[in-house]
């Protein structure tokens, strides 16, 4: 096994190190080469030395082929067109021009141009030499498979790298296309989360200011007539104790979609708010001191859940925003309009109003989130919402929330 680790380590290392590896076969090719240059007995000693250089060219050319490709294979035609010049004959180390074709072919970083010119100039490398050593089989059909035999090699070694670089594209073409879709995948559950945490948050900001809203205005209340009118004050405690048990429940059921994903059916949890229940709404927020007119014109009918929690919420913030900022003299009113496709919202006060920058801007400290959670709820359900102050005084909501996404 300690074996299989170093054989690991040694396969990584010329991984990394390939010119290493380029120049140890290119060594041994030199190597070759002049040993047999030395034994030809035929060759003459001008002729040997004439054909060193161009054996330590194509060392070169194996050497660095990886590293400098482009300029490694102008050396290997410039040794070939030396050979040719000079009548060196073919040699050991002319299996190099064979390499560095298969190199330019394989090799990204060169372009197509280069590469099918490197084809070309391959193919006349058989004919080129058959001229210029005046090869002759005998007769044309001899020397036409001759050289036709000797093109082979050269074509299969260009076919070879050009396929190895179309596999390489295609596999980093599918790389890519995976970053791609993991970023997206990433980003999208990012949208997803940063979607829920603002829909948890609206939640919670409704119950919270809504709730808390009517403690504390009871709670008051009851502390101003506890010695002079102690019915109504146990009344006004009764109903703090009824609103901070809805407000628990509600939470109950956030922390459960929280938990699970999914709202919980327990008698701990209560259902979605929906139109139905901003009567009984409307009802809690004249208790806890409010006047409000409420109405309600067309043919009331379910609408989808969304719609209907929105339109909930909506006159839980308004009616919310109207005790924090109308006013101790404050009146509201609420409208509901049902139409063939959607439901018409008019909530308006003759209070103060809200400061400009809470319903321009949103608050730079956080009270105008109410109405910045009005804006986003009306758009998920794809409708419209006008806020801002009313002619005469006051503040006045106005929406429309369509039965269907635009």
């Amino acid at each position: 096994m300690p074996t299989l680790g170093y054989v690991q380590r040694l396969y990584d290392f010329l991984r990394r190190h390939p010119t290493w590896v380029d120049g140890f076969w290119a060594v041994l090719l030199c190597g070759i080469a002049l040993l047999d240059l030395a034994s030809a007995g035929h060759r003459g000693t001008g002729e040997r030395l004439l054909t060193v250089p161009s054996v330590i060219a194509m060392g070169v050319v194996i050497a660095l082929r990886r590293k400098w490709t482009p300029q490694m294979f102008w050396l290997a035609v410039g040794t070939g067109v030396y050979q040719l010049a000079a009548g060196v004959d073919v040699h050991n180390g002319d299996f190099g021009m064979l390499v560095i074709l298969y190199t330019v072919a394989a090799s990204a970083e060169v372009s197509r141009r280069l590469s099918r010119f490197a084809f070309a100039l391959g193919l006349t490398a058989a004919p080129l030499y058959a001229l210029r050593f005046h090869i002759d089989k005998g007769n044309t059909s001899d020397n036409f498979f001759f050289t036709l035999f000797a093109v082979v090699p050269f074509a299969l070694a260009w076919v070879l790298g050009d396929s190895l670089r179309t596999r390489r594209a295609y596999y980093a073409q599918l790389v890519e296309r995976n970053q791609r879709l993991e970023k997206e995948r990433e980003a999208q559950a990012k949208v997803a989360v940063a979607a829920e945490r603002a829909r948890i948050a609206r939640e919670l900001h409704d119950v919270v200011a809504h709730n808390v809203s009517v403690m504390v205005v009871q709670a008051d209340g009851a502390a101003y007539v506890m010695d002079v009118a102690p019915e109504q004050a146990k009344e006004a405690l009764q109903t703090i104790s009824g609103t901070g048990r809805q407000a628990l429940a509600e939470m109950r059921r956030l922390l459960g979609v929280l938990r699970t994903g999914e709202p919980q059916e327990s008698e701990d949890y209560v259902p979605q708010p929906d139109v139905e229940q901003i009567e009984v709404l409307v009802e809690q927020v004249r208790t806890a001191g409010l006047a409000v007119d409420f109405a309600v014109e067309g043919a009331p009918r379910r609408l989808p859940s969304g719609v209907e929690l929105t339109a909930y919420r909506i006159v839980q913030e308004a009616l919310t925003n109207t005790r924090k900022h109308g006013g101790p003299e404050a009146k509201a009113s609420v409208r509901l309009v049902y139409f063939d496709d959607g439901l018409g919202l008019l909530i308006e006060d003759d209070g103060r109003g809200a400061a400009h920058e809470l319903y321009e801007d949103g608050g730079a400290d956080g009270a105008g989130h109410g109405l910045i959670g009005m804006r986003e709820r009306v758009g998920m359900v794809g409708g419209t919402l006008d806020a801002g102050p009313r002619p005469g005084g006051g503040f006045r909501i106005s929406a429309l929330l369509p039965l269907k996404k635009r």
